[in-house]
């Protein structure tokens, strides 16, 4: 396989925006939380306190999700400069690396959303719950 310097360069665009939506997600979560424990704070609602472990358990996932893909950024960037410097070899087993730092930031955003949407079925779980009361 034959790669070029604009090769890495292609996952730029990408990594950018993944790494975006994972930080809004982390912005998001922050807020939710300080929220969350205030609410905490002065109900001891147990149910208030489940949803806060579940954040927690989310708030790791995003901090990996940013750091493979911070990860990946790198790589491309090494990738680069290793292409320019004449050392194709060394270059192609740095992209390789590349692919899977994003493969498994992908993954780790695919289990975030499959927790995110737990909690969210909790929370209308309860307003059911206390609708039909």
């Amino acid at each position: 396989m034959e790669i070029t310097l604009t090769t890495p360069a292609l996952l730029f665009p990408a990594l950018s925006l993944l790494l975006l939506a994972f930080t809004n997600r982390f912005l998001g979560l922050a807020s939710l939380i300080r929220s969350l424990k205030d609410r905490y704070a002065t109900t001891r609602d147990q149910r208030v306190y489940g949803q806060i472990r579940n954040l927690r358990e989310r708030l790791i996932l995003i901090r990996n999700m940013q750091a493979f893909g911070t990860l990946s950024m790198f790589g491309c960037v090494l990738c680069m400069f290793l292409l320019f410097g004449g050392y194709m070899d060394a270059g192609k087993y740095v992209f390789a690396f590349s692919l899977l730092m994003m493969l498994i930031s992908l993954a780790l955003a695919i289990r975030e959303i499959q927790i995110s949407v737990k909690a969210l079925e909790l929370e209308l779980n309860d307003l059911q719950e206390d609708a039909g009361k």
